[in-house]
């Protein structure tokens, strides 16, 4: 994954600028960033940012908006140096300075459409853990386990429990990611989740009542398309709504609702555990309710001020902002910069065809960047074995002496755990960054996995002492994939890519996930068995790539924290050897002297900064 961009390409012609060290008169060195992140309207003076942001709303059918916009330039172009602007008024400063000092402040409709989006969220976690629990008595009722035991047979009928858990995922990758263009392209951002909403509250139901092994089949092959369109546009939408300063941590609740959603669906397959026969096809259905609860909630959310700018809507898309925001003059700020910074992508665009866009997103080096990123931190998600758990937590309890209903209680523990310990990150994902904290719990996670393949050796005992172990090491890696990589990965993806490549880009990252969650899905239940690899070998192996994605997240993926969506185009103009040589021969000593070594030395200067940090080290 080298970047071979050439000195002469397109967007090395870019607004982050190199800049040489400081001296203070202690002689100490000061931390300056190498790369410097610049505000377009700073190229520009006050007077003529004033009158472009005017014209801007003039020529839009907002000419009623011409002076706000004009103040509103001017907040854009020196955000954090209002109380310096004059043309401001008192409640206008008013409403600023709250923002700045209150971070989660929000108008109802930015949370009620986040929290929305994140119940739709739950509907993926639902639908795993539905399957989950299923897995126990539905391949018995088609034939593909003893009757007694309820062990799937050898061979092909592990296959075929293998690909109806996986095809969801499958055909998500394959098929629903590549769908979300066109149709958010004629059905906008919120048209587009009600489509996948009708479909993930039909397809359940369908599920349950399905009554061979194939007609579940070809009912999962359907949802997986649902699952597929909705994963990559639900982030998206969340995005283009969010302000920067919180960015991480609302987008985040997609996350944390697909974990309240696997515990959702655990409670399910506990309270219809009874039912008998019909108890698996209770605990596919069941899934339907987040849905349906989306499909109607989503008609009341306004559509993406940013999906209607680039649709040339600019008005509704204005309205559609100041429903999001706290005060018109916030609104003004956001929804102008978001209009610069898209005017100057639309200088790079090399295309406005699909298959043009999409090629962007592989032959643009900064957008190849992100793609890196994006790329690496969802098959992460799949490298780390977390899905192991998520699939198949139930057999795999079952299989180390626990009874089918201790499973599912074990299970339930699982995902009680997972969204437990989601909602810390909610609060360090834009204070400490997304590459901070994969970076952190990676190595947990490889050794807790391990420990927990290596506890199944043993035989001896009580049988507490003989599954106590397991169990632990299993929780204990879930906490750590629930502070890192788990709440990460979508949330990462949904951002760094560009206004015009968003869908695109974002489709291929969901492709990437899905398809090896899809992979993981059908090919675990032959692993773990005794003739191939066993579960201790199965464990092991995935524990092993985890160290492989450790040294992924640190070569391709760039922080991302408290940077507007449109400022992340200038953190991915660095090339990648340039990056990942920074990394290498600057940071990473610098980490070992500092906290290995436990050395007192000051923190080198960051490869990428905002230009109103640089100033201030510069100016004091």
């Amino acid at each position: 994954m080298a970047d071979n961009s050439s000195p002469d390409s397109r967007d090395e012609k870019t607004t982050a600028r190199s800049q040489p060290e400081m001296a203070d008169p202690t002689g100490r060195r000061q931390s300056v960033a190498l790369n410097i992140v610049e505000n377009p309207l700073r190229r520009f003076s006050p007077e003529k940012t004033v009158a472009d942001a005017r014209l801007f709303a003039e020529s839009h059918d907002m000419a009623e908006h011409a002076d706000l916009f004009g103040r509103a330039a001017l907040v854009a172009r020196n955000p954090d140096s209002f109380d310096n602007i004059t043309e401001l008024g008192g409640q206008e400063r008013e409403a600023l300075a709250y923002e700045r000092d209150h971070k989660w402040h929000g108008s109802k409709m930015l949370w009620y459409s986040i929290s929305l989006c994140a119940i739709g969220a739950a509907t993926q976690g639902w639908d795993q853990t539905g399957s989950n629990g299923a897995n126990l008595s539905f391949p018995a009722e088609f034939g593909l386990a003893d009757p007694v035991t309820q062990e799937v047979r050898p061979g092909r009928p592990e296959w075929i429990v293998g690909v109806v858990n996986a095809i969801i995922f499958l055909t998500a990758g394959l098929v629903g990611a590549f769908i979300v263009d066109p149709l958010n392209h004629y059905f906008g951002r919120r048209g587009e989740i009600f489509i996948t909403a009708c479909i993930l509250t039909a397809t359940p139901i369908g599920s349950g009542f399905a009554r061979s092994w194939q007609g579940l089949f070809a009912a999962r092959f359907v949802m997986g398309i649902g699952i597929g369109a909705k994963n990559a546009t639900v982030p998206i939408y969340s995005a283009e709504m969010a302000p920067a300063r919180i960015r991480g941590a609302l987008v985040m609740f997609w996350q944390l609702w697909v974990v309240a959603g696997i515990f959702l669906g655990f409670c399910a397959n506990v309270i219809v555990k009874d039912t008998g026969d019909i108890s698996w096809r209770l605990q596919l259905g069941s899934a339907f309710i987040p849905s349906f609860i989306l499909g109607l909630g989503i008609f009341f959310c306004p559509e993406s001020p940013r999906w209607l700018m680039k649709h040339g809507k600019h008005a509704k898309g204005f309205r559609s902002m100041i429903k999001l925001r706290s005060h018109p003059i916030i609104a003004a700020r956001d929804f102008y910069y978001s209009n610069v910074i898209y005017a100057e992508e639309l200088k790079l665009a090399r295309g406005a065809g699909y298959f043009a866009r999409l090629w962007d997103c592989f032959a643009v080096p900064r957008i190849r960047r992100a793609n890196y990123g994006a790329s690496t931190v969802m098959i992460a998600q799949q490298m780390c074995g977390i899905n192991i758990i998520s699939f198949y937590s139930s057999s795999i309890f079952q299989r180390v002496g626990y009874t089918a209903e201790q499973a599912l209680y074990a299970s339930l523990g699982y995902g009680a755990i997972q969204v437990v310990f989601t909602i810390p990150t909610l609060f360090l994902i834009d204070t400490k960054g997304r590459r901070t904290l994969t970076l952190a719990t990676f190595p947990f996670m490889c050794i807790f996995l391990l420990a927990a393949g290596l506890s199944l050796f043993k035989d001896t005992g009580s049988r507490g002492s003989q599954i106590g172990p397991v169990v632990l090491f299993v929780y204990l890696f879930t906490i750590a994939y629930s502070l890192g990589e788990g709440p990460i990965a979508f949330q990462y993806s949904a951002e760094v890519f560009p206004t015009i490549q968003r869908e695109q880009g974002m489709a291929w990252a969901v492709c990437i996930n899905n398809t090896f969650a899809g992979i993981l899905s059908l090919t675990f239940p032959r692993m773990q068995s005794d003739d191939v690899m066993t579960p201790t070998g199965a464990f092991g192996f995935y524990a092993g790539l985890n160290l492989a994605a450790w040294f992924m997240v640190f070569c391709f993926v760039r922080e991302t924290k408290q940077l507007t969506l449109e400022e992340l185009d200038q953190v991915f103009s660095v090339p990648t050897r340039k990056f990942i040589g920074h990394e290498l021969t600057v940071w990473l000593p610098w980490f070992l002297k500092r906290y290995i070594l436990r050395k007192n030395i000051a923190k080198p200067p960051q490869i990428i900064e905002k230009e109103d940090k640089v100033k201030e080290v510069i100016d004091e």
